[in-house]
């Protein structure tokens, strides 16, 4: 047993612990705090749970790796992320905290007076968040697996168990705490490497100044090798697939459910806006570092890794190989490793990096624990989005409205237990990358969520038919786009099934209006409410005029 394994295994064990108390303390008693925490969030801390919620396994451990093999069409993923939280904090959020429910399909279910919509959401909302599941679960398998040198499946199933016991145990409560300090920890661990990087190669301890001269020392390797340029646009799709993949992560962002409940757990819409904005402050500082960890990465395997002698690899080459997420050949048989003959998952390369760049044991722990904390976090919040959906919004709501807060909080737990199993069984053999299997999960957001939150806040004319229609051809045009362009290899434009998002939107925006402006409008109570959602809180709309605490008024 090595010493690496050792400070690895003790730093990861020292913060499940800590996950663990935290949960086991804000445990979850009654079904507020299960669903919204009891709506007591600070808006800083709900920003940092957000954050955590959000830099997901493919953000911690797949991001920079993309970016690091697809070069400048890899920054679609880092527009597509940021933005869409502008889109969510400005035009929907506020909205949807005022409205005052527990999660995505029960508002959808009330604001537009249906138990058919409420169900369609709530089946969206479970394939959305277990797509995303199956994204983590597989990060998780990478992070043990590789602790452990034994095989990611394997790694798999151990994430599996931790994640269903600390979210069936504590609910949103537990959660979020336990997200808090999963922020700190992923944070410092994904910071502290590409500094270190950056001191090593340039001298200069800010990464985010200093990549630029590594990136155009880049070019120069690039084209001694005869390879395309690392920052040339579009070399690895069209322009269209560029725009539509980061539409599709922005409208997804905004579309999301295990992100949008998130603002249900604060107090206000005040509260729901700074959440935000916290939030995109602490989503910067990890991706606005990515880029420079993928040229830094890049940058020691060209110059350090390949063009060495196959009998004279680093250690840390080996390791990997074991996992099977790293293979090297000597293809043309002379000896020497070439750049040609490294193929690497994009899965890895934050994972690898400090071997790569020989950091130390300690680095190498850190990293290991904050690759498990951006997997188990994310995994969490989506295991929460999946039991509310079902607990709450199937069976409470739908099937047995009278049940119990006791028989509530029972079904919403074995939910996530059930939920997590069947999510790690298809995380065993994923069928893409961490971030492709994320960005279908967006895509279906995209297609689906999004259009009806937007109509559903913006537009009063918007009825229950409409939203419907809008739902399931949004949901049909982005699944049938997504294993056309998988299975089939048809694509409009060169947009691949990252991008079928935008197919989906567009479907379902039509269907929606049409559907809605073919059929009654709303009731007045309805178009009363959609209108009220756009005043603060301390105004209250009513037969076309504006209340200010219900005393004196003015008109619209």
């Amino acid at each position: 047993m090595d010493t690496q394994f050792l400070v690895s295994l003790s730093i990861i064990l020292a913060t499940f612990a800590l996950y663990i108390g935290i949960a086991i303390y804000n445990k979850a008693k009654v079904t507020s705090d299960f669903y919204v925490a009891g709506r007591g969030i600070p808006p800083i801390f709900n920003g940092m749970a957000i954050g955590a919620d959000w830099m997901s396994a493919a953000s911690f451990i797949g991001m920079a790796g993309t970016i690091m093999l697809l070069g400048y069409d890899g920054l679609a993923y880092i527009m597509g992320w940021t933005g869409g939280y502008l889109l969510l904090t400005f035009l929907l959020a506020p909205q949807l905290r005022k409205y005052g429910r527990y999660t995505v399909p029960e508002f959808i279910g009330d604001r537009f007076d249906s138990h058919t919509a409420r169900v369609i959401a709530a089946i969206c909302t479970i394939m959305i968040s277990f797509t995303y599941s199956v994204g983590q679960l597989s990060g998780s398998g990478v992070v043990i697996g590789r602790l452990f040198e034994i095989d990611a499946k394997l790694g798999t199933m151990i994430g599996v168990v931790l994640i269903a016991f600390y979210a069936a145990f504590g609910g949103m409560k537990g959660i979020t705490w336990t997200q808090v300090a999963q922020y700190v920890i992923l944070i410092i661990a994904y910071i502290i490497p590409v500094i270190f990087m950056s001191l090593q190669i340039t001298g200069n301890p800010a990464p985010w100044l200093s990549y630029g001269e590594i990136v155009g020392k880049m070019g120069e390797l690039d084209r001694e090798l005869g390879i395309s340029e690392y920052f040339a646009p579009f070399t690895n799709g069209t322009k269209w697939q560029f725009l539509a993949l980061m539409f599709t992560l922005m409208a997804g962002t905004a579309g999301l459910p295990h992100v949008i409940v998130r603002f249900y757990t604060v107090s206000t819409m005040k509260a729901a806006r700074w959440s935000g904005a916290w939030a995109l402050l602490f989503i910067g500082l990890l991706y606005l570092s990515a880029p420079a960890y993928a040229a830094f990465s890049r940058f020691i395997l060209m110059t350090k890794v390949a063009g060495s002698k196959i009998t004279e690899l680093p250690g840390w080459t080996k390791s990997w190989v074991d996992t099977g997420k790293l293979q090297v050949a000597d293809s043309n048989g002379d000896g020497i490793l070439q750049w040609s003959e490294l193929i690497i998952s994009n899965d890895i390369v934050v994972m690898a990096t400090p071997e790569i760049a020989n950091l130390g044991l300690f680095v190498i722990g850190l990293v290991a624990a904050g690759a498990m904390a951006a997997a188990l976090s994310t995994a969490g919040g989506l295991m929460i989005a999946i039991s509310s959906a079902f607990a709450h919004d199937i069976f409470y709501r739908v099937l047995k409205p009278n049940s119990t807060e006791k028989t509530r909080l029972s079904v919403a737990r074995w939910s996530i237990v059930v939920a997590t199993l069947l999510a790690g069984l298809i995380a065993l053999n994923p069928p893409g990358a961490i971030t492709q299997i994320v960005a279908w999960a967006f895509a279906l957001a995209t297609g689906t969520f999004f259009p009806a939150l937007v109509l559903g806040v913006w537009w009063k004319r918007s009825n229950s038919q409409g939203v419907i229609a809008g739902l399931l051809v949004g949901l049909g045009v982005t699944l049938s786009y997504i294993f056309a362009a998988k299975y089939g290899g048809f694509t409009i434009l060169g947009i691949i099934d990252t991008g079928a998002g935008v197919f989906g939107a567009a479907a379902a925006f039509i269907a929606n209006i049409v559907v809605s402006l073919m059929t009654a409008a709303p009731s007045q109570k309805i178009q009363d409410e959609v209108m009220d959602l756009r005043y603060p809180e301390q105004m209250v709309y009513k037969n076309g005029e504006v209340w200010i605490n219900d005393d004196e008024s003015k008109s619209v």
